[in-house]
């Protein structure tokens, strides 16, 4: 009797096996016309995967049911992760990760229910080595299936992606944009950290995509103004790896940058002298726009108006007495005007004239301050004798005695 049963256990054994090898048949490579001919499960997973090495992976899965079997609700329903090998024979040791294992090969776990046919998996601590074909099995009893025609392509990289910076809104000045940076998220258990050069730094937030995967982004309003223009917004993306450990880098970061450019008119319009020799002086027109300035204008002030004198960045001119002049900028945006420049002829040459302006105007100011310290001294000394006098009229007056006089 112990021997039938030692030859029934091995037989059946024996048929468990040559099911499995069977299934896995196809393993190492998908046939052509694989959905029509294949007659065990199907999962709905993304095609191949990228992962960050010291990091987590998030593979969001589903499965169907056994075309000719259904999975028996009152059994225990486990699931398997296979990588792929060359040897079909060598299954048993293909396998990475059984859900019902107390140990397994590699650091995954089906978070999804199984019972609900919801196989999304999260394996981590990944490493360059993993790099391979997987592929999706479920166990009810002694029912097995594998989606054969489904595996999912890990692909291990060493570096963090760069995130990605995306700008709404029409770019021109005055207007408010949004800057949104965002960055990939393989796995939204460990969420890369983001920031923006801009100020105040937002929150983050995480979205989940039509494939089940994750995105995480920052987003920010900004007012455009002509000194942004030129501005490097930049992103920063800082992945946690290694699983905090203090002995190995915590992070593995990528930044974006981003110039921003949009149109206004002129601005910042000045004139000015670049040279002067005796009597001759150059001036120049400077002035800050986008697109650039397409034509300077020079006007000279005179009691009948302004008079148009030039054309071009630079003017040159012969000064005999105090003369005004100024620029205006054009672009095809906007114009502007430059403050008038004031000219006099010195003895050591031309000299602009707003600086003697500006000079005498802080002369005036110190003798505006020192009258009215005298003035304030002026009231202090009146009130002073005002007190003084009052408390003379109060206090009394000693009693006369007359005294008769002295023949």
């Amino acid at each position: 009797m112990e021997g039938y049963n030692r030859v029934m256990a091995a037989l059946s054994e024996n048929v468990l096996t040559v099911s499995v090898l069977l299934s896995v048949f196809l393993l190492p490579g998908v046939q052509t016309g694989c959905q029509s001919t294949h007659k065990g499960i199907n999962i709905t997973a993304p095609k191949h995967v990228d992962a960050l090495s010291g990091s987590c992976l998030l593979i969001p899965c589903s499965f169907t049911d056994h075309k000719e079997m259904t999975v028996d609700g009152r059994m225990k329903t486990s699931g398997i992760w296979i990588r792929s090998t060359v040897w079909v024979a060598s299954y048993p040791r293909l396998v990475v990760y059984n859900s019902s294992w107390s140990k397994n090969k590699y650091e995954m776990q089906v978070i999804g229910n199984l019972s609900e046919k919801n196989c999304t998996t999260v394996f981590s601590n990944i490493r360059p080595s993993h790099t391979d074909r997987y592929f999706f099995s479920i166990e009810n009893g002694l029912f097995r299936s594998f989606a054969v025609c489904d595996p999912v392509l890990l692909i291990i990289r060493d570096s963090a992606w760069r995130p990605r910076i995306e700008i709404s809104g029409d770019m021109k000045e005055k207007n408010s944009v949004t800057v949104t940076c965002s960055a990939l998220t393989p796995c939204p258990q460990s969420p890369p950290g983001l920031t923006l050069n801009l100020q105040p730094n937002p929150h983050r937030q995480m979205e989940r995509n039509k494939d089940g995967t994750f995105t995480t982004t920052i987003q920010q309003n900004i007012t455009l103004s002509y000194r942004y223009d030129g501005y490097n917004i930049i992103c920063s993306a800082r992945y946690p790896v290694n699983a905090g450990k203090h002995n190995k880098k915590p992070y593995k970061g990528a930044k974006t940058k981003f110039t921003l450019s949009f149109s206004y008119g002129p601005k910042e319009t000045s004139a000015s002298i670049s040279s002067s020799v005796a009597n001759w002086v150059k001036l120049r027109c400077s002035s800050r726009a986008n697109p650039p300035v397409s034509i300077f204008t020079w006007f000279k002030k005179t009691s009948n108006g302004a008079l148009k004198v030039g054309e071009g960045e630079n003017y040159e001119l012969h000064v005999t007495e105090e003369e005004a002049y100024y620029c205006a900028a054009m672009n095809d945006v906007g114009s502007q005007t430059s403050p008038e420049i004031h000219l006099t002829v010195k003895e050591k040459g031309i000299e602009p004239t707003h600086k003697v302006v500006e000079r005498k105007g802080a002369e005036s100011s110190q003798i505006q301050i020192s009258v009215v310290v005298a003035v304030s001294i002026f009231i202090v000394v009146c009130l002073l004798k005002i007190i003084m006098w009052f408390v003379k009229v109060k206090s009394p007056t000693p009693t006369q005695v007359n005294t008769p006089l002295s023949d």
